[in-house]
């Protein structure tokens, strides 16, 4: 069974393709989404999904004719660097790629921004593919958002650049360590947190199938999610407005990942204790206190944090967020829940408040 969505962007839609054995037919999707086969292609992968299904893609796309390169990153969010960006576009410029050629990104969240960041700027724009191999990048697959990242802050450096399809083989889903699995449900149950209640709580229902990969849960999470992002990417491309909701959990979640240089902990870990912060920071603006009880719950059902480690200091943290996108003129931006499946942009957020929150953050026990 092959689920399949579709981006609504006018000239610019593209499909959204779900389902097992996808990767055997990449040559014959690129062929239907008009790359001429005499113009090379780029595959961006890294060091731990190349060896798993590398040689699928390239024989896929061999024997329909294609000719293609390949640039292998080292594994994890440290290769999401200008330098890393530089050696993958002199790669596609050794390799001949011209106005035609299209850059395929295969494996996670990381390879997908950094090769569609490569997409975007090189010859000022070409073709680009989506390729996810984990359950993360079902979100950031979609939408459009590339960028690497700057010492200083996360995705500070990129554009909004749409793939021309993003195929997405279960498949390669069934290697994924149990963190990886907890990591990329993150980003799942936050597409109900924001948008749909029903379906935030069968997330919690069926958590043990979730993280068990069984087929059908997996299938149907994944085509939820991806629909519910789709709508949003839809109807506010470049974050104008309704997008900003894709954001909960996400400004403490990058601060986070900041103070921990990218490493410490996985991207969904970092956004689950970010979510439940947003859920916390509600309470603390009058919001009912079981929007907080209920996201805790389905998150710790998925095998992801909700307390802030000790070693992270919160001035570390604060600091990290005064340099992030959305801080302006002495005040934050949260996105915070008004309920299960609603949300509210909220641009008057007092840092008080925020530090506040992570203090609570920090304790072992619940604040209530």
């Amino acid at each position: 069974m092959v689920r399949q969505i579709t981006v609504e962007l006018g000239e610019r839609s593209y499909p959204i393709y779900i389902g097992s054995g996808l990767l055997g037919e990449l040559g014959a999707r690129c062929k239907e989404a008009g790359y001429p086969p005499r113009s090379p292609l780029l595959i961006v992968s890294d060091s731990e999904v190349a060896p798993r299904f590398l040689a699928a893609a390239e024989k896929s796309l061999a024997d329909q004719g294609y000719k293609t390169v390949s640039h292998v990153i080292p594994a994890g969010e440290a290769s999401k660097s200008l330098a890393m960006y530089e050696a993958v576009v002199t790669t596609a410029i050794k390799a001949g790629l011209d106005r035609r050629s299209a850059v395929l990104a295969l494996g996670g969240g990381v390879v997908g921004d950094l090769a569609g960041f490569v997409a975007a700027t090189y010859m000022r724009g070409i073709g680009f593919l989506q390729i996810p191999t984990t359950i993360l990048a079902h979100d950031s697959s979609v939408g459009g958002k590339v960028a690497v990242n700057h010492p200083l802050a996360k995705n500070m450096i990129g554009a909004f650049y749409q793939p021309s399809m993003v195929l997405y083989d279960l498949d390669t889903l069934a290697t994924l360590p149990p963190r990886q699995v907890a990591s990329g449900l993150a980003e799942v149950v936050k597409h109900g947190l924001i948008l749909d209640r029903d379906f935030a709580y069968w997330c919690r229902e069926h958590a043990q199938e979730l993280l068990a990969l069984e087929p059908e849960a997996l299938g149907y999470a994944l085509e939820r999610g991806c629909s519910i992002k789709a709508a949003v990417v839809g109807e506010d491309e470049t974050e104008q407005g309704l997008r900003a909701i894709l954001n909960l959990g996400h400004t403490i979640g990058h601060a986070i990942e900041a103070v921990g240089s990218y490493g410490a902990l996985l991207h969904g870990e970092a956004i689950a204790i970010g979510m439940a912060g947003a859920a916390l920071l509600a309470a603390k603006l009058g919001r009912d206190r079981s929007i907080y009880t209920d996201t805790v719950s389905m998150l710790s059902a998925l095998n992801l944090p909700v307390r802030l480690p000790a070693e992270y200091g919160i001035d570390e943290l604060m600091e990290a967020m005064m340099h992030d996108k959305k801080f302006k003129e002495g005040q934050m931006t949260f996105i915070v829940p008004e309920a299960i499946g609603k949300v509210s942009i909220v641009d008057s957020i007092q840092p008080s408040d925020v530090r506040e929150v992570l203090a609570l953050l920090k304790k072992e026990e619940q604040p209530w």
